[in-house]
């Protein structure tokens, strides 16, 4: 069954039907030249047209299960009567409190109750943050999944990789195109991020129209040659738009976002700066613009270009099998025919530009890759901004660069990256375009949602109309009031390799205290029949102290646990449960008294 609604303006009756979005006589193309022009200084505060009479309508849900308070995750339910569907299922990668964590997932539990209702999953773009949960829930549920061209052609590498390739609907949808989904309909429009196929939503909702930015920039010279579709925008905002749900991560920074255009400007600079020198760049896999960038300066100085980085690879054979990268005849070369060139004659690209611990890039910088050695003769670039946490990573790996001769460009002043989130004035922009009644910031912690709400009430909207959510909110709107009514299931789900969500709070607890205290295990064999010990108590101890190093400290320790069983009643030495309280406590005590330490103490009886 085909979900998509695509319904061209010549041929709807006069009369307007509900749900149906209009279509303007030009193309998309042509509506996307007229977008291209100089975004207004400063935009007009926001001014809702007025309509002629406010009524209650059916109510839409909005339901946000992840994306909020937080970075990654990315994941929203939308309702309405019967009819349910997803917009986004994004991950979010660990932080120093969830040792051995891979990934952490929305939580999928208010999905799975109500997956009868689930129409479709519509996907803004392929970034890991938007789609990297997405073979975890389809695991769960059945769906058909609609994205643009390049966003269906990541996730087809994800269901691969997951067995789940043939067994799902894909729908690549363009932008001006709309998917129904019972009773409302989803609108693609273009918008420029820091990868190809970028998407914001228009949901036509019977309680009115809904419009999801997506992560979104303002780029009038995109290196793709499609800007923004500000048009289409605009025309919803005169329509009427019932609320804007707005990108939020650069909502701090003032001004505009620079074109990624400005990063090739650096590169031509840097490519003559590096002279006879092999040319080493580090980038987002996901950013293919930049990539594009790279491989026509590369092709422009006479260099090769060999790729290294699985997730690299994969993004690039992506977009050449789609046509969202162009490469010059004979220009990429394979890894293993680097060596046949003279360094003057190689670009290199790669992933780990984060600093990552098993990236290609760490792995040059200690020594540790088979196929490539860092060298004087080597210009490096990390074409990318530390995301907040990974700053320690990053400067290890810059400094481990630097020790092998290396020249590393890293700092801001060579304009080596911008980013995709749009800033203040460019959310204005929006604002201004779309003319909400209702606004709720998403995409960002509380202090990017913070900001983008101010931005909103600068520009004349009241606060009371400026929505604040969390993760598991039931937003709901009737087109005259949008609320938070209730809660539902909502949180993180952690992935342990193939374990998924069998990761949870007492056991991130200890491995937190493993961590932070050690070990020490304390080993006793007893005798049911006589009910005696018959063997140790033995002390063993990870973590907490090197043994050799404090034999007497074990010595004194083991002492009181022999005393501590002689100590024992009958019955005490018959409940083992009681009896392993009783010699844990006891040598917690003793080690705290003695190293002010609070490892974790594990009795261990033995039956004999």
């Amino acid at each position: 069954m085909n979900n998509q609604n695509n319904q061209n303006h010549q041929n709807e009756p006069q009369k307007r039907r509900r749900y149906v979005v209009h279509r303007p006589k030009q193309q998309a193309g042509s509506a996307a030249k007229k977008a291209a022009v100089p975004a207004p200084s400063a935009p007009q505060p926001v001014q809702r047209r007025p309509r002629p009479q406010d009524q209650k309508r059916t109510p839409v849900r909005i339901i946000p299960l992840g994306g909020l308070n937080e970075i990654g995750k990315n994941m929203t339910v939308f309702e309405c009567s019967n009819d349910m569907f997803i917009l986004d299922c994004g991950l979010a990668f660990p932080d120093a409190e969830m040792p051995g964590v891979d990934i952490v997932l929305p939580d999928f539990t208010y999905v799975e109750r109500n997956k009868e209702k689930l129409r479709g999953i519509v996907i803004t773009h392929g970034h890991e943050d938007h789609i990297g949960g997405l073979a975890y829930l389809l695991k769960k549920v059945n769906a058909p999944v609609y994205g643009s061209g390049m966003t269906i052609g990541l996730i087809k590498h994800k269901l691969e990789e997951h067995g789940l390739l043939g067994k799902v609907s894909l729908n690549v949808i363009e932008s001006r195109k709309t998917v129904k989904m019972g009773c409302m309909a989803v609108e693609f429009i273009k918008v420029n991020h820091s990868i190809p196929g970028a998407m914001g939503m228009a949901i036509h909702t019977p309680a009115g129209v809904l419009v999801h930015t997506g992560d979104f920039k303002v780029d009038f010279s995109p290196i793709d040659g499609g800007p923004i579709d500000l048009a289409r925008f605009g025309e919803l905002g005169s329509r009427g738009v019932l609320a804007l749900m707005a990108d939020s991560t650069n909502a701090e920074r003032p001004g505009y976002t620079q074109s990624e255009r400005k990063v090739g400007e650096s590169f031509e600079r840097l490519f003559a700066k590096a002279g006879s020198r092999r040319i080493i760049i580090a980038t987002f896999s996901s950013n293919i613009h930049r990539v594009q960038q790279i491989i026509n300066m590369a092709a422009r100085n006479g260099r090769k270009v060999a790729v290294l980085g699985r997730s690299m690879i994969n993004v690039i054979t992506t977009a050449l099998e789609l046509g969202y990268l162009e490469v010059p005849k004979n220009t990429i070369i394979d890894i293993e025919d680097m060596g046949q060139y003279p360094p003057e004659q190689i670009v290199l690209i790669t992933t780990g530009s984060q600093g990552e611990p098993m990236s290609a890039l760490t792995r040059m910088a200690m020594h540790d890759h088979k196929k490539v050695n860092i060298t004087p003769m080597d210009f490096i670039i990390i074409s990318a901004t530390p995301i907040p946490g990974n700053e320690k990573h990053v400067t290890k790996v810059v400094n481990e660069l630097l020790r092998s001769g290396a020249e590393v460009i890293y700092e801001s002043m060579y304009e080596v990256h911008v980013s995709g989130h749009a800033c203040q004035e460019e959310l204005k922009l929006m604002l201004a375009l779309t003319r909400p009644k209702y606004f709720i910031p998403v995409h960002g912690e509380y202090k990017h949602l913070v900001k983008n709400r101010k931005l909103a009430i600068e520009m004349g909207m009241p606060k009371e109309n400026v929505l604040l959510a969390s993760i598991g909110n039931v937003i709901e709107t009737d087109g005259v009031k949008l609320q938070i009514v209730s809660q539902a299931p909502s949180g993180r789900v952690l992935v342990d390799g193939l374990g998924v969500g069998d990761v949870g709070s007492i056991v991130l607890r200890d491995r937190k205290h493993l961590a932070e205290d050690g070990l020490i295990i304390i080993v006793v064999g007893i005798n049911r029949a006589s009910n005696r010990v018959v063997a140790g108590p033995d002390i063993i101890s990870r973590g907490f102290v090197y043994v050799r190093e404090a034999e007497e400290l074990m010595v004194q320790a083991k002492q009181l646990m022999c005393h501590t069983l002689d100590e024992c009643s009958a019955f005490e030495l018959k409940e083992w449960t009681s009896l392993k309280a009783k010699l844990r406590d006891a040598l917690s005590d003793y080690i705290f008294e003695k190293t002010k330490r609070s490892p974790m103490i594990l009795p261990i009886i033995m039956e004999v």
